[in-house]
């Protein structure tokens, strides 16, 4: 199935030199975390939203009594706000797809979005799930080109020792480093330790996260109130990304048993 960018605007902003950065939903939502912080912190500006119907056959009840769509969106945040003058542009969401599929053809939208914006790096977000979250998570990097890994982890506490300590990274975290090779695009993604759990928030992680990322883009945040204020306003988030997963993993144990023709008792 296709996806459909909606541009915000027929005219797209002036961008100097952008980095795009992913955050959608995944272990211990510790990406979805951090990019849902910088957006809400440095107010960021509405760019594109994706749409396919692949996403959870789903609606939300919005407070105000209406229903919503699952959404996952494109934000920007101008280089004026920043340091170091990059500008940068913040993949959000409620859900990522959870078949191949639909994944591989997000990631070919995020690209498309990204080539038309001129992005010069990406950098993807994720949690690597532990059987009880450390008291001080690392947070390690990995990348499609070793001279840009090690550039974007020197000076930094950053790890790079991932190689026996995960499987396979999945969904658009993962898939994004690799295909943007193919477009010629710098690609990161860091991975911070935190609990399996499905129902645990990576908050740790997160601002481990976010520290790195303060330093290497001069960011104007302040990370005092960040547990405070991430709890308040994830617990409902992780609510209802973990309902759509529900859903998500149900249509795929559908689809899967009638792949093979017989039971399947559980989705990995």
């Amino acid at each position: 199935m296709t996806w459909t960018i909606t541009w915000e605007n027929k005219r797209l902003p002036r961008m100097k030199m952008p980095v795009l950065i992913e955050g959608l939903p995944g272990i211990g939502n510790v990406g979805k975390i951090v990019a849902d912080f910088l957006a809400a912190e440095l107010k960021a500006k509405p760019l594109a939203s994706f749409f396919s119907p692949t996403l959870p056959h789903s609606v939300f009840v919005t407070e105000d009594n209406l229903i919503k769509l699952p959404s996952i969106e494109a934000v920007w945040i101008p280089s004026s706000v920043l340091k170091n003058g990059h500008d940068l542009i913040l993949i959000l969401g409620d859900v990522q797809p959870v078949d191949e599929v639909a994944s591989y053809g997000l990631t070919d939208a995020i690209l498309d979005l990204c080539e038309k914006c001129g992005v010069e790096e990406i950098i993807t977000l994720g949690g690597i799930g532990l059987p009880i979250a450390p008291k001080k998570p690392k947070v390690y990097c990995t990348g499609n080109d070793p001279v840009h890994v090690a550039s974007f982890v020197k000076g930094t506490s950053l790890k790079t020792g991932l190689y026996g300590l995960v499987g396979p990274i999945i969904g658009i975290t993962g898939l994004l480093l690799a295909l943007a090779t193919k477009r010629a695009i710098k690609a990161v993604a860091l991975l911070g330790e935190t609990a399996a759990h499905p129902m645990y928030l990576g908050i740790k992680a997160s601002g481990e996260m976010l520290k790195t990322l303060k330093k290497k883009f001069g960011l104007s945040l302040s990370l005092t109130q960040m547990e405070k204020e991430i709890r308040a306003v994830e617990r409902e988030l992780m609510k209802r990304t973990d309902d759509l997963q529900q859903i998500s993993k149900s249509t795929a144990l559908k689809r899967l048993k009638g792949k093979l023709s017989t039971d399947v008792d559980y989705i990995g």
